[in-house]
């Protein structure tokens, strides 16, 4: 048998690594994400710390329902739903990781609704809810998601995340359901409509941010790509070359910008 092991919250990893104060100093305190309520028609910009697993998984905190349970999530800009596990589903993966209780939360709401997921490496089924989520410290209301009621397979057992965050277009989400990005929008939150993320080899420095980009993280311009089809982040791809050699992609292709490939 292999020990499973629970990972820490984000917050808590920066703390004890002696980087919290360094993150909060690179990205300035707003009262406003604090006391949202206090600025509602406040529109700002919101980062979210991620961790890095071997270069293979990027992983950041959401908290639902009222008052809020917290849930580690991969941000995936390769599909475009949210779900968690829920305390209905009796899978070995779910019972390995956080599960959302509705009965706990005052504001969830059900729908009726079921939803059944297949990744490239891993599959749920479960059931739609609507409730309030909290993005970087957006709060998002009357969100639809999911919550497994079964993950089956091995995949997600090991897996560091509870559940997956999709940022990628209305497109591929389950019908009749907004992604969180799009609710963000609607809801007029953001200072800009955009999101973007830095990815960093080291466990810690990953972020993405809601609302707008951090310049301190690259020089130059930024080069502004056309989407080629709007339901994956698609776009046109020339060639790929290593070594000055074509090796791949040759008379051009489509590819997709994928945050939750692994």
């Amino acid at each position: 048998r292999l020990p499973l092991e629970r990972g820490k919250k984000l917050r808590d990893v920066l703390r004890e690594k002696d980087l919290l104060h360094q993150f909060f100093q690179h990205h300035h305190y707003d009262i406003g994400t604090k006391f949202p309520h206090a600025f509602p028609n406040g529109t700002r910009v919101a980062t979210e710390p991620l961790l890095n697993t071997l270069d293979v998984e990027y992983y950041g905190t959401i908290s639902i329902g009222t008052p809020p349970q917290d849930f580690i999530v991969v941000f995936d800009t390769g599909s475009s739903d949210l779900w968690v596990p829920s305390v209905s589903c009796t899978s070995l993966a779910c019972q390995t990781h956080q599960m959302f209780d509705p009965s706990q939360s005052s504001t969830y709401k059900s729908t009726g609704l079921s939803l059944s997921i297949h990744y490239g490496t891993g599959e749920m089924e479960g059931i739609v809810g609507s409730d309030t989520v909290t993005v970087a410290s957006l709060l998002d209301t009357n969100q639809l998601f999911g919550l497994s009621t079964a993950e089956p397979g091995q995949f997600f057992v090991h897996v560091r995340f509870d559940g997956i965050l999709g940022l990628g277009y209305p497109n591929l989400a389950a019908d009749g359901v907004t992604p969180v990005f799009d609710n963000l929008v609607n809801q007029s939150l953001l200072q800009e409509n955009l999101f973007s993320v830095y990815l960093s080899r080291e466990a810690t420095g990953s972020v993405v941010i809601f609302g707008g980009i951090d310049e301190s993280y690259f020089t130059g311009p930024i080069n502004w790509i056309p989407v080629s089809f709007q339901g994956y982040w698609q776009v046109s791809m020339d060639s790929i070359i290593v070594n000055s050699q074509e090796v791949a992609c040759a008379g051009g292709c489509q590819a997709i910008i994928d945050t939750g490939t692994s």
